[in-house]
């Protein structure tokens, strides 16, 4: 990893180098980064420890993030990419609000790239939950350093070799992921038949064992099932994934791209609830962290060798989204805050500036994962339905639908935004509902009302017809 940070170190000369990398991508590379940066510890640890403790219910956050991304890449990946190239060669989300939106393009670049600090604070710290917990199981080291130590290895080569550097070492991450994932429940397999794992899980609690109750035997309800599916809304409003559909080489590649995204996703989605599955018939009396599940299968099932290059897969995937969330962050910073305040920087200047940004990010978010209580999941999703509900209908409307304003657009992010966070303080009832959805209704209401009531005093020559090819 330091070696790919090291060469990207010398391949980086520009800002563009450092934020996109030049749009200098194959669909190889696009298609794998943005599933490594995407998916994150929280695959490996947060899915399965859902799936041991919530049984089969977990099947539809699956299915509503296979959704999402297939949707994601179908119709946002080539308009947003010919659009962000189009409109004065948009580097990063604050970017192409600023140029889409001229009229207000100033207070979108501020407030977008606040928003993307804000919610990467706590989506990064996630990284590094995860990290810390491989680290104290394996090594048996207190909380604190096992965190710094994640900390460390990430920084390392982000600082340095920027887009390049993150982009080549997610797809060996997301190659490793993968394999890890794929090893584990076929090992269990060879040690126990379906029919044995399924007697296993019946004995703990046949409730586990239907898709349409909870452990309890309750039915779900519409709220738990839509708040669960609700998950693939998020896809929509990612900075650090949707940079990737904006870095590639030429639009023409997508389609290709998406192909091996999609199947890398299907694969990776199945085999994390199988993991969890597999460890609630396989290691029925484990009373421990639900989200190490993963790591407890992997020290059961393997050879001390192989069970260190599979438990390396947990290293793999904290830092391939860890990653690219600093490299996004620090891009809020130098290019859309920085460079907006101080016109004249100098390429050279800037890529410094971008430099330190991602240590500063990376140290907050280190005081935010401090805490050893805190989950993978819950950190997740929080973060998660903050970038949907506040950047995604503004992304959607501002590709589809050119009547978005202006103040339409900043209405819908500060709307969005703030729906997740007060909605998020109160529980029960409708509130029992995962926030991204009244985000993201709420954003998309917003973005049409105050548009139809205020249109844009100027009008750009963006054209967001887009078809693909």
């Amino acid at each position: 990893m330091l070696f790919i940070g090291f060469w990207a170190w010398r391949s980086t000369s520009s800002l563009d180098d450092f934020i996109l990398g030049g749009r200098s991508l194959g669909p190889l590379p696009t298609a794998l980064s943005a599933g490594a940066s995407d998916m994150s510890g929280w695959l490996l640890l947060g899915l399965p420890g859902y799936a041991m403790v919530a049984g089969f219910e977990a099947g539809w956050i699956a299915l509503g993030l296979f959704v999402g991304t297939w949707t994601n890449w179908r119709f946002m990946a080539r308009p947003l990419r010919e659009a962000s190239e189009r409109l004065n060669n948009s580097l990063t989300l604050p970017d192409y609000f600023a140029n889409r939106f001229p009229e207000l393009g100033k207070l979108l670049r501020f407030f977008s790239a606040a928003l993307i600090l804000l919610f990467f604070l706590f989506y990064t710290s996630s990284g590094l939950v995860a990290g810390g917990k491989l680290f104290v199981s394996v090594l048996n080291i207190d909380y604190t350093l096992a965190v710094s130590l994640g900390l460390l290895a990430v920084v390392a080569y982000t600082m340095f070799g920027g887009f390049l550097a993150v982009t080549w070492t997610d797809v060996i991450q997301s190659l490793l992921m993968m394999a890890a994932l794929l090893a584990v429940p076929i090992l269990a397999f060879q040690e126990l038949s379906y029919s044995e794992l399924n007697a296993h899980m019946q004995a703990k609690n046949p409730e586990l064992l239907n898709f349409f109750t909870d452990k309890e035997g309750k039915d779900l309800g519409w709220i738990a099932i839509v708040s669960l599916l609700g998950w693939g809304l998020g896809y929509f409003g990612q900075p650090h994934i949707l940079a990737r559909f904006m870095a590639i080489q030429h639009p023409n590649k997508l389609p290709s791209s998406r192909r091996i995204a999609v199947s890398w996703s299907f694969i990776t989605l199945l085999c994390a609830l199988s993991v969890g599955w597999v460890g609630m018939g396989f290691l029925p009396d484990y009373q421990g962290d639900p989200e190490k599940i993963f790591i407890e299968l992997i020290y059961v099932l393997t050879h001390p060798l192989i069970a260190g290059l599979l438990l390396a897969s947990i290293l793999a995937a904290v830092m391939s989204t860890a990653d690219s969330q600093l490299l996004v962050a620090s891009s809020a910073l130098s290019n859309d805050m920085y460079k907006t305040l101080f016109k004249n920087a100098t390429a050279a200047q800037l890529i410094r500036v971008g430099r330190f940004a991602v240590v500063l990010v990376a140290l907050v978010a280190w005081g935010l994962a401090l805490n050893p209580e805190s989950t993978v999941l819950g950190l997740v999703s929080y973060a998660w339905a903050g970038f949907g509900a506040a950047f995604g209908p503004v992304l959607l409307l501002s590709l589809f639908w050119p009547q978005l304003s202006a103040a339409g657009a900043g209405a819908g992010m500060l709307v969005g935004a703030l729906t997740v966070i007060v909605w998020k303080s109160f529980s029960g009832g409708w509130f029992e509902l995962y926030e991204i959805i009244p985000g993201f209704v709420f954003s998309t209401a917003a973005c049409i009302l105050i548009s139809l009531v205020k249109p844009s005093a100027r009008k750009t020559d963006f054209d967001s017809r887009s078809s693909e090819q």
